[in-house]
């Protein structure tokens, strides 16, 4: 049992949220939304004791434990994996190794044997024996290899450090699991399984997710942060979004009514009120409009670009076409004989885990590189609009946005220009923001910026979702779903792989790729690793 009574939390004069009364229930799972900033990090730090609340409190079940995941991937290098796991839960690993050190003593007492007893019995009570069985299922579940169990953890690639530290949140079936961005650096099929094992999870998680597929298939509840408020409605992210977009439909539909209603009555008190006749009617209208009340709807933190690819440049029916591409970076061959044909209506997702694989393609794509080997054609009529994954080299130096956009427009005016930015949320001082102090969320919407400039009939875009809340995720997806030319992407956001491709191709570890025309869904299930 975890409940929430009366919580505010405060920074100076910034409200995060105020007076929060909830409770949450085992076999459920709760995902926690709202803009970046609206406090969802600081939600989880507060139910678990890391960040004090200002009003109110966490009130936890006697006996319970929490679990959460920790963010520091290097915290545990000089540990072995197994044991990182098993430290997820600390009373059962504390018991472990005391009880380890007590049987190391040369000089083992009375006492000793006594304390050891005692610490078996909590040992097995915690189910202490199936400890090292039970982190092995979880990392291997998560695609740890077991001959990586017994190394150290700064033996371990980043992304394995990753799952370490998910396995050792979840080891030990904790009361309650706070998980934040839980699917961050996961592969497809870890993700899978991390899927799975929520569902059927039967005690309390919450986590924070931009992933709207993630949020979809694991969550039973939606608890949104936003107008220093925290709500919590039952269902997933989509019927959250429905029901709150009808929610403040119907709101705005009644405050305009009641408004309608309160201009109506004051026009009949102000000309009747001094008219002897009609003075009872006037006093009867006057009870009633102190009896009206317009429902308080402070501003939303929640903000939607407005993202739009459009372009004036036809395409022909010749696109690109690479035959027989090499490409080695280092000594190390990255694309061997790749071949692809894009078509005009092909919307092509890159996928699988070699990231490098993927870069470099757009990097060929975009014409950023020359391949070793092999015939690249572009069409005459081909315009492309390149979004790099890193894309860090555009914003260096003091420029503020509007001299920085301006560089890609052909319409050189204030307004023009700046017409742009506010679509990307940047509007009044902020589009005079210094290009060198962008926030990753803010860079992403200036390259958005100018790319709709650019007005490119090929669209490159790779991981174009990293650092972007869901609102912002949700824009892109809807643009490139309206876009009508090719487009070329990369990301690990199942929904906009699922929505935006009509084909995709999957880049295996060694290099080697499968290029097929198939939903996504049907993909995974026949060529993913079991």
């Amino acid at each position: 049992m975890l409940r929430v009574t009366n919580v505010s939390v405060r920074f100076g004069k910034r409200i995060l949220f105020e007076n929060v009364n909830l409770e949450f229930n085992n076999d459920n799972c709760y995902g926690v939304i709202g803009a970046n900033g609206a406090g969802k990090s600081t939600f989880l730090k507060v139910l678990s004791g890391e960040i004090p609340t200002t009003t109110g409190n966490i009130v936890i079940g006697k006996g319970e434990r929490i679990s959460v995941l920790k963010q520091d991937h290097h915290a545990y290098d000089d540990m072995q994996v197994i044991d990182v796991v098993i430290m997820g839960n600390e009373k059962l690993y504390k018991i472990m190794k005391e009880k380890e050190a007590l049987y190391c003593k040369e000089d083992f007492t009375d006492e000793d044997g006594i304390k050891v007893g005692e610490l078996e019995a909590e040992f097995e009570a915690l189910n202490g024996w199936e400890a090292e069985s039970e982190a092995a299922i979880l990392l291997s579940g998560l695609g740890i290899d077991n001959e990586v169990h017994y190394l150290q953890m700064s033996e371990l690639k980043e992304k394995d450090k990753v799952k370490v530290l998910l396995a050792s949140a979840l080891f030990g079936s904790p009361d309650i699991l706070l998980l934040d961005e839980p699917t961050n650096g996961l592969d497809t099929i870890s993700k899978l399984w991390l899927e799975e094992f929520l569902m059927n999870f039967p005690n309390t998680v919450i986590l924070v997710s931009h992933d709207r597929h993630f949020l979809n298939t694991v969550c039973t509840n939606i608890i949104d942060i936003d107008r220093e408020r925290i709500n919590v409605s039952v269902g997933n992210y989509d019927f959250w979004y429905e029901s709150n977009e009808l929610m403040l439909k119907q709101l705005k539909a009644s405050n305009k009514k009641k408004e309608e209603k309160i201009a109506e009555l004051k026009s009949f008190i102000e000309r009747f009120s001094a008219n002897a006749s009609k003075s009872k009617q006037a006093t009867s209208r006057k009870k009633l409009l102190e009896k009206i009340e317009i429902e308080e709807l402070k501003p939303s933190s929640r903000k939607y670009p407005y993202i739009n690819f459009e372009t004036e440049n036809r395409l022909g029916k010749e696109v690109i076409s690479l035959s027989k591409i090499n490409v080695s970076i280092d000594g190390k061959e990255i694309l061997k004989n790749f071949s692809l044909t894009v078509r005009p209506e092909d919307k092509i997702a890159l996928i699988g885990e070699n990231e490098i694989a993927k870069t470099t393609l757009f990097k060929v794509l975009s014409g950023e590189i020359v391949p070793d080997s092999g015939e690249v054609k572009v069409g005459s009529s081909v315009v492309t609009s390149y979004f790099p994954k890193n894309h860090n080299n555009y914003f260096e130096g003091n420029t503020n946005l509007v001299e920085w956009l301006r560089k890609y427009s052909k319409n050189k005016e204030d307004s023009y220009v700046r017409g742009f930015l506010g679509r990307m949320l940047f509007s009044g001082e902020e589009s005079l923001k210094s290009v060198n102090v962008l926030s990753g969320g803010e860079k992403v919407r200036c390259m958005f910026s100018k790319m709709m400039l650019e007005e490119g009939n090929v669209l490159l875009l790779d991981e174009p979702t990293n650092h972007l809340d869901i609102e912002s995720i949700q824009s892109l997806n809807k643009a490139l779903e309206k876009f009508k030319y090719p487009v070329l992407f990369s990301t690990f956001d199942t929904e906009l792989i699922e929505t935006v491709a009509n084909r995709l191709v999957y880049f295996n570890e060694d290099g080697s790729y499968i290029d097929k025309q198939i939903p996504y869904e049907e993909f995974i299930a026949k060529y993913k690793k079991s």
